[in-house]
């Protein structure tokens, strides 16, 4: 009895801090009412590796503008847990990323929940040993600090959330292409150390009311390389039938209708640009799953859809990640021979329609005393079929001819792009010496747009204009950046001048496009008679433009305008886009 009391007082006496750690979440601790503060998820990564110290390591990989810690769990049953060990033994690695929008949280807590369930095999059983999760709990940790109740009004819990923007106003789902934000930098760093094969976004949806609990959207499935696109589809169908088997009713599109707030114009599907995630990743040959659960279901219920979405991926990549592996090599090496030929920059859903049964509710649209619109009211006691009509024919829109050899930026803009290509793993070198005439292509605007407002921070700007051959000097410490290589897709994103998430685009080249140089109208009209006087021809032009265009003729600066632009002073390099195509490596 008094060894039994000795030994039972020494077993007291060791510290707590040896009991097995509390792996559990305050939204399951509150039945899925609240979610925790961002300290909930450093102290859970700590604990998930103190736990499994073997299969879970919990990294930094970035810093907030506000100084918080950017976290991430490795995981794994290889023992592959840095990215060079999952690299030297060809492991697929998927990245599940939470709470980009901070309000829409599901992802963070259905994805420790799946961990948790992972890890002790009771969800994908073997799962890790066949590959390697990252999973980021939040990804705009700042958001997600900004938090309160009604972040999100038009969303059913939990009781606070964070908000949808980073501190400094970011939305970083519009981020992916131009990377502005430190938090994104920090992503894409992250991305290009293990190169993962799938990149899983976890939202919550907008819009109206509706049964259906979650959509699956997967791309490469209408874009991107053709037959990558039967991986992407694979993935889709594989998710899509685990999650409907367990009781969702999930849409493998985006759940908003073609016309606000009218359910009788039905859906369009799309792909999006590259600034959105499932737009960006197709573009590096890999295959991106975004998962929107409903805003109007409540939080316990996206969780578990949530948290069955995440455990479908893995299940999927266990058992087909090394055959989509080597689908996405050889979309890397097809991507590297598209120097030449033709390909698109955006997609569309053509016109052709097909009726579907969209279960939603009895709904009334009358006018409101309110705002005086047309409003739509549901009522969610009355469950109703609607056949509705979806455009799901995915077809290129805009199209783009890539340069035989790649792009030349000039010396005087390299350090910022080389910082945008470092930011995304595009290859290119500098160029060690001049070149006094190299035969490019230069891109002259015919007509500059710029955008009214601010968008994400810059003003956007589109050109009109074309190719054309034209000998131009190059710069010693000019940048060529090769189309032939891996991501190939994603430097014509950059770089053509009409892709939607160009750098020109974004307004990083704007400067090329305002006027710095001018003539006072008093010395433009003396070098106007001058230059009528030594060239007949000119000034017989001149006279033509009078007579034939009444326009011309009562404006006065673009009479002047019209010998500026011919005269010797006149900048040259006005509406001339500094990025320069070639059909040559120099």
């Amino acid at each position: 009895m008094i060894r039994s009391a000795l030994l039972l007082a020494l077993l007291s006496a060791i510290p707590f801090s040896h009991a097995a750690p509390d792996l559990s979440t305050v939204a399951e601790r509150s039945q899925f009412q609240k979610t925790g503060r961002y300290d909930e998820v450093i102290a859970l990564c700590s604990a998930f590796q103190k736990a499994y110290p073997k299969q879970v390591r919990c990294i930094e990989f970035g810093r907030t503008p506000e100084g918080r810690p950017m976290q991430a769990l490795v995981v794994t049953r290889t023992g592959a847990l840095t990215a060079q060990a999952a690299a030297a033994r060809a492991l697929p690695v998927v990245l599940v990323q939470g709470g980009i929008h901070a309000g829409e949280i599901d992802g963070k807590d259905a994805g420790f929940l799946a961990l948790r369930e992972v890890l002790e095999n009771r969800a994908a059983p073997g799962a890790l040993d066949k590959q390697v999760l990252l999973f980021v709990p939040v990804f705009n940790v700042d958001g997600h600090e900004r938090f309160k109740q009604w972040n999100r009004p038009n969303q059913r819990g939990p009781v606070e959330m964070g908000w949808r923007t980073t501190g400094q106003n970011f939305n970083l789902n519009r981020d992916y292409a131009k990377a502005d934000s430190i938090e994104m930098q920090a992503m894409l760093a992250l991305v290009n150390a293990w190169d993962p094969l799938v990149y899983v976004d976890l939202h919550v949806t907008n819009g109206a009311k509706f049964e259906h609990d979650i959509s699956i959207q997967v791309e490469p499935v209408h874009s991107a390389d053709v037959e990558f696109r039967k991986t992407g589809l694979a993935l889709r169908s594989g998710v899509l039938a685990d999650i409907a088997r367990q009781g969702s009713l999930p849409q493998p599109f985006y759940m908003s209708f073609a016309e606000e707030d009218n359910p009788a114009s039905g859906f369009a599907d799309g792909v999006s640009d590259p600034r959105f995630s499932t737009g960006y990743f197709p573009l590096r040959n890999r295959i991106a799953v975004l998962v929107e659960t409903h805003a109007w279901k409540d939080y316990p219920t996206r969780v578990r859809i949530t948290r069955n979405s995440v455990v479908s991926v893995l299940e999927q990549v266990a058992q087909h990640g090394k055959v989509w592996q080597t689908a996405a090599r050889d979309a890397d090496a097809r991507a590297a021979r598209l120097g030449g030929t033709e390909l698109p920059l955006t997609y569309k859903a053509t016109d052709k329609v097909r009726m579907i049964d969209f279960r939603g509710y009895a709904y009334a649209r009358t006018q409101s005393d309110v705002s005086g619109a047309l409003m739509t009211r549901y009522d969610e006691t009355k469950p109703q079929i609607w056949t509705v009509p979806l455009r799901d024919e995915i077809v290129p829109d805009l199209m783009a001819n890539a340069p035989k050899a790649g792009y030349i930026v000039p010396a005087a803009h390299a350090a910022m792009v080389a910082r945008k290509l470092g930011q995304h793993g595009i290859a290119y070198r500098t160029l060690g010496a001049a070149q006094a005439k190299a035969d490019v292509e230069t891109f002259r605007a015919e007509k500059v747009t710029f955008a009214p407002g601010s968008l994400e921070s810059h003003q956007r700007v589109t050109l009109q204009g074309a190719w054309k051959a034209e000998p131009r000097a190059l710069e010693k410490g000019a940048l060529f950046v090769p189309v032939a290589q891996a991501k190939a897709r994603l430097v014509i994103a950059l770089f053509e001048p009409a892709a939607p998430d160009s750098l020109l685009q974004w307004g990083m080249f704007n400067t090329a496009f305002e006027r710095k140089e001018y003539m006072e109208d008093y010395v433009a009209e003396e070098v106007a008679r001058e230059m009528m006087a030594a060239d007949p021809a000119l000034a017989a032009a001149f006279k033509a433009k009078v007579d034939s265009d009444p326009a011309f003729a009562k404006n006065p600066d673009a009479r002047l305008e019209f010998f500026a632009k011919r005269h010797t002073s006149y900048d040259e390099r006005l509406n001339l886009y500094p990025v320069l195509r070639t059909a040559v490596a120099p």
